[in-house]
C-alpha cells in the first residue's frame, strides 16, 4: 500500500513538473507583453499598456486577426458540413471500402503537416488558388475534418437509437428524427467539433506559409514579424492569441458540458 502511494505522489510530482516546464514560456510572454521597455526586455523594467497600443493601431496586424477569424469560421462551418455526414456514414453504415474511407478521413491527423502543405501548394497553384482566403479555407478544412469526424462518430456511438426508434414509431419522418431528435442530442457534439475546427484554423501556420500569399494571418504575421523584426509587440499578440484560444477551449469544456446535461 505505501509502495503504491509512494508511486502515486512521483507520478503527481513528474505531471507537475511537466506541467510547470510547458507553462514556463508563459510566466515570461505575458510581463513582456506589458513591458515599459522599447526592446524584449525580461523582467521588464515597468508595466505599459503600449504594445497592445501599438497592435489596435496597427491595420496590418488588425487586417491579419479579422483574416484568422473569418478564415477559421469559415473552415469551422464548411469541416461540419462534411463531417456531420461522414460520421453518421461511417458509424451508421456498412458499405464496401468503408474502412479505407476512415483511415483517409483521419489521415491529416498522421501525415506531417509540412507534407500536406507542399502537395496542396502543388496543387492549389494549377488551380490558382494560391493566395486567396478561400483556398485556405480549403486546406484548413483539409486539417480541421478529423477532429469534427472524431467527435461526432463518439457522439453517434454513445447515441441512445431507442429515441430514433421511439419518434419513428410515433410517426416521425427520417428528417423529422434527424431535425427535432438526432441533432439536438448530439448538440454538444456539433458546438466542440465547430470549436475544435476553429482552433485548429486559426492556430495553423504552416499551411499559410505555403497558401496565404500576401493575404497573411494571424500566425503568418506572427511568424514574419519573428523572423524580420522581434519588438514586444510579438508578445501582446501571442497573449492575445492565447487568451482566445483559452477562451474557446472553456466553452468546449462548459457549453458542450451544459448543452449535454440539458439534453438529458
Amino acid at each position: 500500500m505505501n509502495s503504491k502511494g509512494n508511486t502515486r505522489r512521483l507520478l503527481v510530482a513528474a505531471c507537475a513538473l511537466i506541467y510547470f516546464f510547458l507553462m514556463l514560456p508563459l510566466l515570461v510572454v505575458f510581463p513582456i507583453s506589458l513591458s515599459s521597455a522599447p526592446y524584449m526586455q525580461f523582467p521588464p523594467p515597468g508595466l505599459s499598456w503600449q504594445w497592445y497600443e501599438r497592435y489596435l493601431d496597427d491595420p496590418q496586424w488588425i487586417d491579419a486577426t479579422w483574416r484568422s477569424l473569418y478564415v477559421g469560421g469559415a473552415t469551422a462551418a464548411l469541416a461540419l458540413a462534411l463531417g456531420v455526414p461522414l460520421a453518421f456514414a461511417l458509424v451508421r453504415s456498412r458499405f464496401p471500402g468503408r474502412a479505407l474511407l476512415d483511415r483517409l478521413a483521419l489521415a491529416p491527423l498522421i501525415v506531417p503537416t509540412i507534407i500536406l502543405s507542399v502537395a496542396t501548394y502543388g496543387l492549389f497553384a494549377k488551380l490558382k488558388l494560391v493566395g486567396t482566403w478561400y483556398g485556405l479555407v480549403v486546406a484548413h478544412t483539409v486539417l480541421a475534418l478529423p477532429f469534427v469526424v472524431l467527435v461526432l462518430a463518439a457522439g453517434l456511438r454513445d447515441f441512445d437509437r431507442a429515441l430514433e426508434q421511439a419518434a419513428a414509431g410515433l410517426g416521425a419522418s427520417r428528417w423529422q428524427t434527424l431535425r427535432r431528435i438526432t441533432l439536438p442530442m448530439l448538440r454538444p457534439s456539433l458546438v466542440s467539433a465547430g470549436l475544435l475546427a476553429f482552433i485548429s484554423s486559426f492556430d495553423e501556420v504552416v499551411v499559410a506559409l505555403f497558401l496565404a500569399g500576401a493575404n497573411m494571418t494571424l500566425p503568418k504575421k506572427m511568424f514574419d514579424n519573428i523572423m524580420m523584426e522581434i519588438d514586444p509587440t510579438i508578445a501582446a499578440v501571442s497573449v492575445i492569441q492565447i487568451l482566445l484560444v483559452s477562451v474557446v477551449l472553456i466553452l468546449i469544456g462548459r457549453f458542450g458540458r451544459g448543452l449535454r446535461d440539458s439534453a438529458r
